[in-house]
């Protein structure tokens, strides 16, 4: 009887916090829509102000409106229980009601094609939009960086009327339909015996002004000493560049992290870490750099010197780029060694004889202040000389930031972190994104949980080109 007691309180209390949780959700989803309710007002009276839309400013704060209302809608989007990955349920069913962007009518001028098929899944909950419009537009804002609000204003061009609510509720939905997919991405970069690690700028919208976040990746990549693991890209975002962050993004991985100098890594490296101490490799492309632009301007000698030595390094590099361990060691032992080993005994000599002020004296005490994080390739096969990975990963963030300008809110920020790990992942292994997406936006929700690995770029590009084979 006691038993079947403390069962019932329980239950009760299971029951109170579901009603607690779902009245949450309730006050949370009715502050958002009225945030975007007096937002879309502000937009509108801006467009109206004729001296405010013209200024320079009123156009600047025209876009920093539209992109916080881009990022709330999709977000809004993202948390609707009805786009839970697997989930068919109903609005009505969650008590969770929202109001969606009024869709109007395709123009009639679009020709039109009557086919009849069985009604698969679709896509996206209550969405009319198919997997390559969705795919469409997914790459158009990730890795073309083109912003909602613009890509709004091409489909209209077009004809084809898309507000810039609709394409964020669509954003939002795939987004949340993606997670499992990006979820698999991060579990298989952790995986990985060796990573790059790197990160990079993006500014962010927060209470009307901007301030700099960042985006961290992880890179696996295996292929330079023969490793049959196919490459993959694991993006966060940031608020700040904290040593918080990446402590947080590899707790409980351990492993060689390649990377910079940068000392947010450095508890990483704590003797007394558990599982076990992760273990620093230099980049060398980073040390070469500021030793090069003092070696450009001509009045440096010792910079030539020190340039032209370790482009030796990189040279005898290049001939064992994607051979075996075995061979890269030998390599190494025999021909790279004796090179690095002349390279510092050369830069002590000469740092002894420089003022530590002196720029070339610092440019060589990048090296000297841990030769053992800049000489660990040598032992090891599966390192790499360079961070170059991790770098060529941020690369289009780099370029988009020209585009996009800022992020629209930490949401946001995170919200790219998460596509760009999908995006970038599926350029590394030579897939075309806009293809892939929308072969797994089309299938991914009849995907059973225990096949969802065969939708990774690798296992998909691998499925496609058999399929070819036997059409051949």
């Amino acid at each position: 009887m006691e038993t079947g007691i403390l069962e019932i309180d329980r239950l009760r209390a299971a029951l109170a916090a579901s009603e607690v949780a779902r009245q949450e959700a309730e006050r949370r989803a009715t502050g958002a829509e009225a945030m975007v309710a007096h937002l879309k007002l502000l937009i509108a009276k801006m467009r109206q102000d004729r001296f405010g839309a013209s200024s320079e400013r009123g156009r600047r704060l025209l876009e920093q409106l539209e992109l916080e209302l881009e990022d709330l809608e999709t977000a809004i989007a993202e948390d609707d229980p009805a786009n839970a990955p697997g989930t068919l349920t109903r609005a009505s069913e969650t008590g969770v009601e929202r109001q969606r962007p009024a869709r109007r009518a395709f123009p009639a001028a679009l020709p039109r094609e009557r086919i009849v098929i069985p009604a698969p899944f679709h896509p996206i909950a209550r969405g009319r939009a198919g997997p390559w419009l969705l795919s469409t537009i997914l790459t158009g804002k990730f890795a073309d960086h083109l912003p909602l609000n613009r890509q709004s204003a091409a489909f209209a061009r077009e004809g084809i009327d898309l507000d810039t609510s609709t394409l964020a509720d669509w954003v939002g939905a795939c987004t949340a339909t993606l997670a499992p997919l990006i979820a698999q991405v991060r579990a298989h970069v952790l995986a990985a015996e060796r990573l790059h690690g790197d990160d990079t700028t993006v500014p962010v919208l927060a209470k009307s002004r901007t301030v700099t976040g960042r985006l961290w990746t992880y890179v696996r990549d295996d292929r330079p000493f023969g490793g049959p693991a196919p490459p993959a890209a694991w993006f966060r975002y940031s608020r700040d560049r904290k040593g918080e962050h990446p402590t947080d993004h590899l707790d409980g991985w351990s492993g060689i992290l390649q990377s910079d100098a940068y000392g947010g890594y450095n508890r990483l490296f704590d003797a007394d870490r558990k599982p076990a101490p992760v273990t620093s490799a230099g980049c060398w492309a980073h040390a070469r750099r500021g030793l090069f632009k003092l070696a450009e301007l001509g009045r440096a000698p010792l910079a030539v010197e020190a340039v032209r030595r370790i482009d030796a390094i990189f040279e005898a590099e290049r001939t064992i780029n994607g051979a075996t361990l075995a061979q890269r060691l030998a390599v190494r032992q025999e021909r790279v060694a004796p090179m690095v080993n002349d390279l510092l005994a050369w830069m002590r000599e000469n740092c002894a004889r420089l003022s530590k002020k002196a720029p070339v004296a610092a440019g060589m005490a990048y090296i000297l202040r841990r030769p053992e994080t800049f000489t660990r390739f040598l032992h090891d096969g599966r390192i790499c000389l360079t961070n170059n990975a991790a770098e060529r990963a941020l690369r289009g963030i780099a370029l988009g930031r020209k585009a996009w300008l800022f992020a629209g809110s930490d949401r946001g920020g995170q919200r790219s972190a998460d596509m760009y790990s999908l995006i970038v992942t599926a350029k590394l292994n030579d897939v075309d994104p806009q293809a892939w997406l929308a072969d797994v936006l089309a299938r991914i929700n009849d995907q059973p949980v225990s096949r969802l690995h065969e939708l990774l770029p690798w296992n998909w590009k691998n499925t496609r080109h058999a399929n070819h084979t036997q059409v051949a």
